[in-house]
């Protein structure tokens, strides 16, 4: 499966919690063999963690929040030159694999 989606694009989230749902952010991680990604500021979830009183170290209590993995059918690519977001292509030239906005034709690599 080719990954569509790559570390530091933005994508707007199409579906999931109604809070995140419509906000536009960037990818922080890819988990191509899980089929999801990470996004910054999106389906936080909280952990609660015990104090920790090691030899040489101590680590108070409390809570911890952090950006839990979403899927990628959750979640559109927003094309950096129309600013809507869109469908990706896949070109082939060679051995080298382009990204295309299906809306505007621009491509989306460098």
């Amino acid at each position: 499966m080719k990954v569509r989606i790559h570390k530091g694009d933005t994508v707007e989230i199409i579906s999931g919690s109604a809070d995140d749902k419509g906000k536009r952010a960037e990818v922080i991680r890819v988990e191509p063999e899980d089929g999801k990604v990470v996004v910054s500021g999106v389906n936080m979830r909280t952990r609660h963690k015990r104090p920790v009183q090691a030899q040489n170290r101590q680590v108070p209590a409390g809570k911890v929040r952090f950006e839990a993995p979403i899927s990628m059918a959750n979640v559109m690519l927003v094309c950096p030159k129309c600013g809507k977001a869109t469908r990706v292509g896949l070109s082939h030239e060679g051995d080298k694999v382009s990204r295309r906005c299906k809306k505007c034709q621009a491509l989306i690599d460098d």
